[in-house]
């Protein structure tokens, strides 16, 4: 009975092991085409997308647009292959789980112009309103993110406010049912964009279509 209790397991992880190498590939790549829907929708107007990575010394490079990491940027184009915008990760803890979402940024506004989530488990018809509530989504149609003078940080954090509280452009109205994940949604936009607008922002240059770079 010992050797047979032994032998299922070593079969079933065997099994496991197989299943994973199978699938592994089909889900990163099942990933990377949610990604790059996900970039041209929070920069409207962009149809192409180029990547880079943020190096030790400050700066970008390009780099494929499969890499993965959470140092990675994604110019988006338009059709002339003019600079729409950049496309951020965020990530953070929402009622259940982790959240994670990209947010696109305009250079030009200095302003967030839309997010989409890329992975949730968040309450089905509660937390999960944060993709699909319209009021909510409202927020970030221009979700100001401009820099003091100097460049160096945000003129004003984004800051979370109760359900129709919102009274300024980088504030952010909550979700009525839904207020742990829609304030943690502002939550990681606030750190995120802290930490990114004020490194991307004088580096516009860097992002401007190259040809083949994507």
């Amino acid at each position: 009975m010992y050797r047979a209790v032994v032998g299922i397991g070593l079969a079933c992880g065997i099994a496991i092991v197989m299943v994973y190498e199978l699938t592994g590939p089909i889900i990163r790549q099942n990933k990377i085409e949610m990604r790059e829907k996900a970039i041209t929708k929070v920069l409207p107007g962009a149809t192409t997308s180029a990547a880079f990575r943020l190096n030790q010394s400050g700066g970008f490079d390009p780099v494929p647009s499969d890499n993965e990491g959470d140092d990675l940027v994604f110019a988006g184009y338009d059709d002339n292959h003019e600079l729409v915008g950049l496309a951020i990760a965020a990530r953070g803890m929402g009622y259940q789980d982790v959240i994670r979402l990209l947010y696109g940024y305009s250079f030009e506004k200095q302003a967030i112009l839309g997010i989409s989530v890329l992975e949730s488990r968040e309450t089905p018809g509660l937390g999960d309103r944060i993709e699909t509530d319209p009021d909510f989504l409202r927020n970030f149609g221009n979700l100001d993110v401009s820099l003091t003078p100097d460049g160096a940080e945000l003129a004003n954090l984004i800051e979370f406010v109760k359900p129709g509280e919102k009274n300024d452009p980088w504030q952010i109205d909550g979700i009525s049912g839904a207020t742990v994940t829609s304030k943690a949604t502002a939550n990681m936009l606030s750190e995120s964009s802290a930490r990114w607008i004020p490194t991307v922002h004088p580096k516009k240059e860097v992002f401007q279509y190259r040809e083949g770079v994507e």
